[in-house]
């Protein structure tokens, strides 16, 4: 949004509101109240948007480092580069042109002449890509601002033609033969302003200045103005499009917590009237997942190794419950502990192969957990040994722990990735492969060592 309303041209301070479209234009409240709440450029509806201090701050930042600021040392040194490339072009092919005409020319004057041409316009390209900037023509003021810049290129004119008269080859004299200046003459040594010299300048220059040097200067103005608005654009909605995907994984991962909080609560209560000690067990177990769960409520990505703590948690609170009828499995390779995966990744998986398998069983079973990579791609797998999907509805696949684990991996990682629910004649098995990223290693998981039971 910009610092000003531009209508009225009244400064918009970052404590007050202001009125946008969806292109970004920007008005005051009054003016839009005029308006009908309607944008008078492009038509779109105006929305009300409170001044965000930090936002602003930045927009600040990037009209300074814009390109349309022609104070910069770089503009000027560019400027002069590139006019002074011309006049040394214009010089060697005038000068190759009059030698190749048989024609008798001095490189020395010739050089002189397209540089006190060429090179005044070194001086005021900077002042009018500023000027160009600071009023650039729109739907609404294309009368004015083209009276404006029609007015700017006749002092550009006047101004270019003072600075040419100034220079030894100004004009030639018939009656010496030779180059003269507008200001200066060379037979009395003193400064005199001759102004049929200025006169004529003028007039032979007018057109030409116009056309091949403040035209392009300007389009070349609007050109860099469009672009860098454009890539502003483009970063404000890129900010908005991260901001959307991290508010929408907050959103899911919300989600998750309440889920398999809920489904503790469950197993804690099946114990209440059955084994009241059993149940404390599980209340304080419950105390050290939340607090896991507290200590990364803003976290989006962890390790293998912390979602194996957290697993392991969770395994422990369901233990109480299911005591020897539950067994656990972990295989995993020491050097992918620290591989970069979605937080709560593992622990709906888990809590589905004992919702929907385990607890199936009378005598009870084993959930294995193991994880493996293969072409920068990591493989996590869970597999139990329960009665697996077998109902027509496949109710497991559509749990809502599954479903929002899908959405966040397709969120996260796009098309790279993939989660399958696979029925096998001896259980049930959900494999996830995600893009392998690997951390700094952090300390070791507490585990009864690889490849032993939990």
């Amino acid at each position: 949004m910009k610092s000003g309303c531009q209508r009225c041209g009244r400064a918009l301070p970052p404590d007050s509101a202001a009125y946008v479209c969806a292109y970004e234009c920007t008005f005051c409240p009054e003016c839009s109240a005029n308006m009908n709440e309607v944008c008078a450029h492009c038509g779109g509806e105006l929305v009300r948007r409170p001044r965000n201090l930090v936002v602003a701050r930045t927009m600040e930042k990037i009209k300074t480092e814009a390109p349309g600021k022609f104070a910069s040392p770089i503009v000027w040194l560019l400027s002069f580069g590139v006019w002074t490339f011309i006049a040394l072009a214009y010089t060697v092919t005038i000068y190759k042109f009059y030698r190749s005409s048989g024609m008798r020319a001095v490189f020395v004057n010739v050089l002189g002449l397209q540089c006190g041409q060429v090179l005044g316009f070194a001086l005021l390209t900077p002042i009018v890509l500023a000027f160009a900037n600071r009023y650039p023509v729109q739907r609404t003021n294309w009368g004015r601002r083209s009276l404006l810049l029609l007015a700017g290129g006749l002092v550009f004119i006047v101004v270019h033609v003072a600075i040419r008269g100034m220079t030894p080859y100004a004009s030639w004299d018939p009656a010496t033969k030779n180059w003269v200046s507008a200001v200066w003459d060379y037979q009395a040594h003193t400064f005199r302003i001759q102004w049929e010299i200025y006169q004529m300048l003028f007039f032979s220059n007018a057109v030409d200045d116009i056309i091949t040097t403040y035209l392009p200067i300007v389009l070349i103005a609007y050109l860099a103005s469009y672009y860098r608005r454009l890539r502003e654009r483009e970063v404000r909605t890129s900010q908005l499009q991260a901001q959307l995907e991290k508010a929408r994984l907050q959103s899911l991962k919300s989600q998750l917590q309440p889920h398999f909080l809920f489904n503790t609560l469950n197993s804690i209560s099946a114990l209440m009237l059955t084994d009241v000690k059993a149940a404390d067990r599980m209340i304080t177990r419950l105390g050290d997942l939340l607090r896991i769960s507290l200590e990364t409520a803003s976290t989006q990505m962890s390790t293998l190794r912390q979602e194996l703590e957290f697993v392991n948690c969770y395994i422990e609170i369901e233990k109480v419950r299911f005591e020897e009828r539950l067994k656990v499995l972990v295989e995993v390779a020491p050097e992918i502990l620290d591989a970069i995966m979605p937080h709560l990744l593992l622990q709906p998986l888990v809590d589905n192969a004992i919702k929907h398998g385990i607890s199936k069983l009378a005598a009870g079973g084993e959930i294995h957990i193991s994880a493996s990579t293969n072409d920068d791609v990591l493989h996590l797998q869970v597999r139990d040994n329960g009665p697996g999907c077998r109902d027509s509805d496949h109710s497991s696949a559509r749990g809502v722990g599954l479903r929002i684990t899908r959405e966040r991996l397709e969120t996260i990682y796009g098309q790279t990735q993939s989660l399958e629910l696979i029925t096998l004649p001896d259980g049930a098995t959900a494999r996830v492969s995600v893009p392998l990223q690997i951390a700094i290693s952090g300390e070791p998981i507490r585990i009864n060592g690889n490849n032993k039971l939990l």
